[in-house]
């Protein structure tokens, strides 16, 4: 018997699988999600999926219950017999924990990585890890997605001109170049240094910037300290206006008033991560029909790069 495709939820991350999933021509699977008094979880699947492709949706930012709540979906798949369980993590948690930068401290995303296979998951698609080389933490395929897919038409569309494409620090500089070589657009470098993580102590940058539009490139964004303080710095060496476009909003802390108050024209993210709170500069792009098209190529074995524009 040929497997279906299946697609069910976590809690986290409902408003975007259900966009998944229609995006996909179905409903969203049947799960229930229950909370002991002491806050424990528990997941079970409400509908058999004895022998179906599983694909379970959930992004992994904190708290740790998101994390948690996917493992045990994956497995309680596994005990169901699922023939294939897909774990579809739009935001990838712990990415930004990728080496030893320091003794004695753990290299969160392999850790995350082994959890997921042990649990039962036989591949894993997720969008613009922090750092490219975490995909050989695992031992099962990976399918990465990259959100310029989506955002390289919405710039394209604003036709600005004396474009500059910027990143905010040296290691978003490979992004960043990729941008602006498909933009066919002056580049800029951000170089920053920090005192501590989430604070910038000073920043310069590297390039042209008087009589530019600035586009800012990053994987995502937390406090928003770094890209608004970029965005001031340029805007006081003559920058004609300043954008920032990234995948994930994380968003925390101060992040909402920071960018509020910052000299950005507006900050361009997905939903992999929901917004806290509305913001009249942060516009947000949906990432469904990308995933919903994917999600179609892997369950029948056709290749992906044609989602890429880049």
């Amino acid at each position: 018997m040929e497997s279906q495709v299946k697609i069910f939820s976590g809690i986290a991350t409902e408003v975007l699988a259900g966009k998944i999933a229609n995006s996909y021509g179905q409903a969203l699977g049947k799960v229930e999600h229950y909370r002991f008094s002491d806050g424990e979880l528990q997941a079970s699947y409400e509908e058999s999926i004895r022998g179906q492709s599983v694909f379970v949706i959930q992004s992994t930012m904190p708290p740790a219950d998101n994390l948690m709540e996917m493992l045990l979906l994956i497995d309680a798949a596994k005990r169901a017999s699922a023939r294939h369980i897909v774990a579809v993590i739009p935001y990838f948690g712990y990415a930004r924990q990728d080496r030893k930068d320091k003794p004695r401290v753990a290299i969160g995303a392999k850790l995350v990585a082994d959890m997921l296979a042990v649990a039962g998951a036989t591949r894993v698609m997720t969008m613009d890890l922090h750092a490219d080389q975490i995909q050989g933490f695992f031992n099962v395929p990976v399918d990465h997605l990259y959100a310029s897919t989506i955002f390289l038409p919405y710039i394209k569309s604003l036709n600005l001109e004396n474009l500059t494409v910027a990143a905010p620090d040296m290691g978003g500089s490979k992004r960043a170049n990729g941008y602006a070589k498909f933009l066919k657009a002056e580049m800029v470098i951000c170089y920053k240094q920090r005192s501590k993580a989430n604070v910038v102590d000073s920043m310069t940058a590297i390039g042209d910037i008087e009589g530019r539009n600035i586009v800012l490139v990053d994987d995502l964004v937390d406090t928003g300290g770094t890209l608004c303080k970029a965005a001031d710095m340029m805007m006081e060496r003559g920058a004609l206006s300043v954008r920032a476009i990234c995948t994930h909003p994380v968003l925390s802390g101060k992040a909402y008033e920071n960018i509020a108050n910052s000299k950005l024209t507006e900050l361009i993210v997905t939903d992999t991560i929901p917004l806290k709170q509305e913001s009249a500069k942060i516009k947000v792009i949906s990432v469904a029909d990308l995933f919903a098209k994917v999600i179609s190529s892997v369950h029948n074995y056709e290749s992906i790069s044609g989602n890429f524009i880049m």
